[in-house]
């Protein structure tokens, strides 16, 4: 790998990463999980996240609703309801990037990819990654949409 794909590819974490927390955070929550990653993805100015999104049907906007449903849903299923207008986390995080182990997993899976394929890290390989996880918000949002992820993950390839 050249020094210029070691900067492009340090440039896409940074972004990923930032973007997954903010997108955490603006949900109200300190730790961002793979559907986090996913919509940070879908901002990447790669776009190969939301191409391949948009090959099965969804956009951004939607996936970012969806992903909210399926909280919303997972709150009322262990009786806690959601706070009408309840506000998001403000200002900036503190400290180091924390997020949820299977996150974490979604993140190395896409980094092993790029690295397989001798490519810089892009969108597209977060969402190849979030195709292969069993459960979870970033599942259960796709499936709410219709995505089904095999079908998403051959979009990816494009």
């Amino acid at each position: 790998m050249g020094i210029v794909t070691a900067l492009r590819d340090l440039r896409t974490v940074r972004a990923l990463l930032t973007g997954a927390e903010t997108e955490a955070r603006r949900g109200g929550e300190r730790t961002p999980g793979p559907e986090h990653l996913l919509l940070a993805a879908t901002a990447l100015p790669d776009g190969t996240a939301s191409a391949a999104l948009a090959r099965v049907g969804v956009d951004p906007d939607g996936l970012r609703a969806a992903v909210e449903a399926a909280h919303t849903a997972a709150l009322a299923s262990v009786g806690v309801g959601a706070e009408s207008g309840e506000p998001a986390l403000r200002g900036p995080a503190t400290g180091p990037m924390r997020s949820t182990p299977q996150a974490q997993q979604v993140f190395r899976a896409a980094v092993a990819a790029a690295r397989a394929a001798a490519s810089p890290l892009r969108g597209a390989h977060v969402v190849a990654a979030v195709c292969d996880l069993e459960r979870g918000t970033a599942v259960r949002a796709l499936e709410s949409l219709g995505v089904d992820r095999d079908r998403l993950r051959a979009a990816v390839s494009g």
